[in-house]
């Protein structure tokens, strides 16, 4: 090698290649740092291999590290290592493949090339150093014996020098001189912020003058036997500024068939964070041990596990030149399903020997699985036996395990009530059918219940139907007395009555064959297909109007024998505000009321009334 500097030119287009490092695929100027930290730990790997073959190496004895050294008054930046060292061809190659290669064909290159070994090659994130640095000087010693030190040199313009230097030990040392504009990086707080935040679990010690401020062992990739769970929810806390226990962990560790290192939490709350508040977890993605995304959560997970918190690492991940978005390939398709399969198993297991805690989680986060099972088919089977229901029988949260071994006999199907909370789920009207015969329903209050129904229409052979059906096939009841019904002709008045009142919003008015313990009750009306979305259309249309129904007045109930009475008698003006609001209250049951505010001048004026005839009473 010649003892004068040789230059060499870029080609013309390396100037824009080098802004589409520097600035257009970084979106943050410190990235620079992580990636000389990177190449250096890739070094290191390399000669820790070598170390296990060769004997003639220099400095052999030398630790595998990581120093960083700044000096804030003259803005530079250095980072050495005692990785396997470069020699004055090889420098040429890694640090010119941009330089050798035209825009185009390096592109070409890392698309073929996308592996985990990308990870740290020069000329790839190296580049990334000119988003800060006016000038980059590179000094390397290759592990080899006979080799001469090296001396690489670039201002970001269209050429770079390469010429001998007096270096003794074995490895590389980048030093950036920092633009004007970028001096903080020089700073030390400033430098032990960015290794924390993107290398603090690289594999090698990094130094900052004598102090250590790396942790050179991923909890991740630990063996699970060693972790007590103090240390999981400290670490969770870190991750996340939220001061509670996670509700669940998952670690999950393994080389083989497929390299993954994953901690993944279940949170306690679905809204947590000690600053910002939030119902969507992140997970953090790493390829050997450096943080490549800071939130890579749809990549790995399933939306419906969207409030997952954790961390994911992987040597087998591909990358694109940035590393910051990491190809959807079929190595990703495999991380997600085995993070998938284990967060459902684990679950699983969960709500089997902690149903306690599982109601818990279900409190917080049921109503996402409901939604992947409306919007995720594929995940249907794995979800349902997570799911978890309100039933008309107690308070328990059940599986559709359970209600399918609750079924009384002559039961075909699992029938479920809709309605805008679980108070008014209780008191729906259409349980009354279903309650004379023993017959559980499940209650369904959330939203997205309505798409779930729609997307889940039978389970192991049995159909989900809507209590609310006006052709409920059920088992025959017993014998028994029963209250006097309205005369035929009575009611037949009374319905035509209703039916003049409420005018287009209702299609019929009919005795009901059901109700028992309520007055009155809405049922679809004939043709009608989307009633289970009626909720939905309800939150989304401002101009809301509640569709066209049936409404069914129970013959044998006092309110509406005594309704009967008083529409024969006189027209007052009591009979219509009484039947208005029968069919409001029915709405109410069922969630679809438009405005139930609507109903507060009527409830007074009912009040009124009710007070003025009881101020008619004759004293008892």
């Amino acid at each position: 090698m010649s003892e004068r500097p040789e230059s060499f030119t870029f080609r013309a287009e390396v100037q824009q290649l080098l802004h589409i490092l520097s600035h257009a695929l970084y979106t943050d100027r410190e990235i620079f740092l992580r990636e000389l930290i990177s190449n250096s730990s890739d070094a290191l790997h390399r000669m820790r291999v070598l170390l296990l073959t060769e004997e003639q190496v220099v400095d052999r004895d030398a630790e595998l590290a990581i120093r960083i050294t700044s000096d804030e008054q003259a803005g530079t930046i250095s980072v050495s290592d005692t990785g396997i060292g470069m020699t004055h061809d090889e420098i040429i190659e890694n640090l010119g493949t941009i330089a050798h290669s035209g825009a185009k064909a390096i592109m070409e290159q890392l698309a073929k090339e996308q592996r985990s070994d990308l990870i740290g090659q020069f000329g790839v994130g190296f580049y990334s150093v000119f988003a800060v640095a006016e000038r980059v000087v590179v000094t390397s010693r290759s592990y080899r014996p006979d080799a001469q030190a090296v001396r690489w040199e670039a201002h970001g313009g269209d050429s770079y020098t390469v010429a001998p230097d007096d270096r003794t030990a074995r490895g590389t040392t980048v030093t950036v001189h920092l633009r004007q504009d970028a001096k903080e990086f020089a700073q030390p707080w400033r430098i032990r912020q960015i290794v924390k935040k993107h290398s603090d679990f690289i594999a090698f010690p990094i130094y900052l003058g004598d102090e250590q401020i790396n942790q050179t062992k991923p909890l991740w990739r630990r063996a699970p036997r060693e972790i007590e769970r103090a240390t999981y929810v400290e670490f969770y806390r870190q991750l996340t500024m939220d001061w509670d226990e996670p509700l669940h962990v998952t670690h999950l560790s393994t080389d083989a068939p497929l390299d993954l290192h994953a901690i993944l939490f279940v949170p306690a709350r679905r809204e947590r964070g000690l600053i910002e508040r939030r119902i969507e977890g992140r997970v953090k993605l790493y390829s050997r041990s450096v943080l490549i995304q800071e939130d890579a959560r749809e990549l790995v997970l399933p939306d419906y596990f969207r409030f997952v918190e954790g961390v994911v690492d992987s040597e087998d991940l591909p990358l694109n030149v940035s590393r910051e978005s990491v190809q959807r390939t079929p190595e990703i398709g495999r991380i997600r399903k085995t993070l998938t399969g284990r967060l459902t198993k684990e679950l699983s297991q969960l709500a089997e020997k902690e149903p306690e805690r599982y109601a818990t989680f279900w409190r917080e986060f049921g109503i996402f699985l409901k939604e992947g099972i409306a919007v995720d088919p594929g995940a249907r089977d794995d979800l349902l036996k997570l799911l978890r229901f309100h039933t008309s029988r107690g308070d328990e949260l059940i599986s559709l395990a359970q209600y399918k071994e609750r079924m009384v006999e002559g039961q075909r199907a699992i029938y479920y009530v809709l309605a805008g909370d679980l108070e008014s789920a209780r008191h729906s009207p259409h349980l009354d059918a279903l309650a004379a015969r023993g017959i559980e329903a499940l209650l369904l209050v959330d939203l997205v219940d309505s798409f779930l129904v729609n997307s889940l229409r039978e389970y192991e052979g049995l159909k989900l139907i809507n209590a609310d059906s006006p052709d409920l096939e059920l088992p025959a009841l017993p014998e028994e007395p029963a209250a006097e019904a309205l005369p035929e002709e009575a009611f037949a008045r009374l319905a035509e009555r209703a039916k003049a009142v409420l005018g287009e919003r209702v299609t019929e008015v009919r005795a009901s064959q059901t109700l028992r313990q309520h007055p009155a009750r809405l049922v679809a009306a004939d043709g009608q297909r989307d009633r289970d979305l009626q909720r939905v259309q309800r939150l989304l249309n401002r101009d809301y109007q509640a569709p066209s129904a049936v409404l069914e007045l129970n013959p044998r109930h006092a309110l509406i024998r005594r309704l009967a009475d008083l529409s024969a008698q006189s027209d007052d003006g009591l009979v219509p505000l009484l039947i208005e609001q029968l069919y409001d209250s029915a709405l109410l049951l069922d969630g679809l009321h438009p405005n139930p505010a609507h109903m507060v001048p009527r409830i007074q004026r009912l009040m009124e009334l009710a007070a003025a005839a009881r101020d008619d009473t004759p004293a008892a």
